[in-house]
């Protein structure tokens, strides 16, 4: 990949690459990526296509994305006629996503924390989505039972919310805490992983989540489909381990 653009912001140095072989883009923040997509701005993530596929599957029309980088969920979801806020604390990330990542005009846009938006937010939402990070961890204050208990009586009554966690390893604990902070806030919870894998993407869902089922790639990609096809394919539902949630 080569460097098409370097931006330095209040949350570190942002840098987009392109691809000379397919012509994706991603996007890192200091050393970690945290998006890639191809020319059309379709996610090559199977993680993000995993969110895309429950929330077609939980029918949510309103959908909140707490966290920007690329935007490619919510150019994802707005292309399928749902009706996307996203919010970022960065407004660069906005900025980039749109010139960069051909992030869908239809998405609203808001410069914010995630957890003030939402606590000053007029639901219900149908959807809420956390894919945030601050620089390569999770910021602390959006996993807790405290801000899952907010999340709830922002949510629908049949609404779902879907977070998304690195997990560094097999004895790391970061889903099921965050598993276990949904369900301590009265969200049951299942976790969509990829066991063996070391620095892998594990979505918790939560709330209306009993008839998931692990989704196929819905949106076909111009680059990397066989791969992307077959990362989806090895994610797989697990029991959510007994372990302590985080709290404020």
């Amino acid at each position: 990949m080569i460097v098409i653009a370097r931006r330095h912001t209040g949350q570190g140095e942002i840098t987009i690459l392109r691809s000379r072989s397919n012509g994706s883009h991603a996007y890192a923040l200091g050393s970690w990526y945290q998006s890639h997509a191809d020319r059309r701005g379709v996610s090559l993530a199977a993680y993000v296509h995993a969110i895309y596929g429950f929330v077609l599957q939980t029918a949510a029309e309103r959908v909140l994305v707490i966290g920007c980088a690329g935007g490619t969920l919510g150019t994802m979801l707005a292309r399928a006629g749902r009706q996307v806020d996203m919010v970022d604390i960065d407004p660069d990330a906005f900025v980039l996503a749109r010139r960069f990542f051909n992030l869908a005009p239809e998405v609203e846009c808001h410069v914010a924390d995630g957890r003030a938006f939402l606590e000053q937010a007029s639901g219900p939402f149908d959807a809420i989505v956390v894919d945030a990070f601050d620089r390569n961890t999770l910021p602390q204050h959006l996993c807790t039972v405290e801000f899952f208990r907010m999340a709830r009586r922002r949510l629908d009554l049949r609404g779902t919310i879907l977070f998304n966690a690195v997990v560094a390893h097999d004895l790391d604990r970061i889903a099921d805490r965050i598993a276990a902070g949904m369900a301590a806030a009265g969200l049951p919870s299942r976790i969509l992983d990829t066991p063996g894998e070391r620095d892998r993407n594990a979505v918790i869902a939560g709330g209306n989540v009993g008839g998931l089922a692990r989704p196929p790639v819905l949106v076909p990609t111009d680059a990397l489909a066989h791969m992307l096809a077959a990362e989806l394919e090895a994610m797989e539902f697990r029991d959510p381990r007994r372990v302590e949630p985080l709290r404020d």
